[in-house]
């Protein structure tokens, strides 16, 4: 497949939440004519967290691993800057799949120029800061130790493990007041302060919108991406500012 033409050039598009996997389809069609359509020829694309539905691991068994890691190797050759960060459901991928598929890890959070405004990138489970369940959950599985122990064990019980995972967030959430799912205010105005922004795009929540608020008497705004289970979408972001777009899939 070519990645030559240049519709995106001078931008750098944030996606997060595809949760890719062979079981739904249409998403992993929608992302390969993202590529294809939008991001051919930009700056960067940031994957900005669950870019995969689970990971268990580099060598992680199914097709659209593989397809993904192609057409993204494809992306970068062509020219366009890849970068991954690690989402709560795709946190055991490493520098294996990274270099296969041409992206470059980065930090979570992480501060990034963007067209000479100082933006804070995040997934955006952190923010979450009301839900002490997860935000207990996550420092325990995410402690390095923790992801070196995991990645030695049997890829048959790590499957076995991510499905179990997956039906245990399920039913948590089910039980869950939808407030405590969003990010808090207050912590989303300490990060900013803290990495002297005033432009936060982030996933997670599932919520795409773009919010506007004050810090110290400063005009600032916070980017959602969409997740891409019945809709797909992204930010775009150029020397003229960012915009959010929203689909169905």
């Amino acid at each position: 497949m070519s990645l030559t033409s240049k519709p995106g050039a001078g931008r750098t598009y944030f996606v997060a939440d595809l949760h890719l996997t062979d079981e739904r389809p249409a998403a992993t069609g929608r992302f390969f004519r993202f590529l294809q359509d939008e991001v051919a020829g930009a700056d960067a694309l940031y994957i900005l967290g669950d870019l995969f539905e689970a990971w268990i691991g580099d060598d992680h068994g199914e097709q659209v691993a593989g397809d993904t890691a192609n057409r993204l190797a494809a992306l970068g050759a062509a020219g366009t800057r890849v970068y991954f960060m690690h989402g709560n459901r795709d946190f055991m991928l490493a520098e294996r799949y990274a270099a296969r598929s041409g992206m470059t890890l980065i930090a979570d959070p992480a501060r990034i120029d963007l067209y000479g405004v100082p933006t804070l990138l995040m997934h955006g489970d952190t923010l979450c800061t009301d839900d002490t369940a997860y935000q207990d959950f996550r420092r325990r599985v995410r402690h390095p130790l923790t992801r070196a122990l995991l990645r030695r064990l049997p890829r048959a019980l790590r499957q076995r493990m991510a499905r179990q995972a997956r039906a245990g967030s399920e039913a948590a959430k089910a039980h869950k007041a939808a407030g405590i799912m969003d990010v808090n205010a207050d912590e989303v105005v300490r990060v900013l302060r803290e990495y002297q922004v005033c432009r936060l795009i982030h996933g997670h929540t599932h919520r795409p919108a773009q919010h506007a608020l004050t810090v110290d008497d400063r005009a600032c705004v916070r980017w959602v991406v969409p997740d891409w289970y019945t809709r797909w979408g992204y930010v775009a972001c150029d020397a003229a500012g960012c915009t959010l777009q929203v689909g169905a899939l």
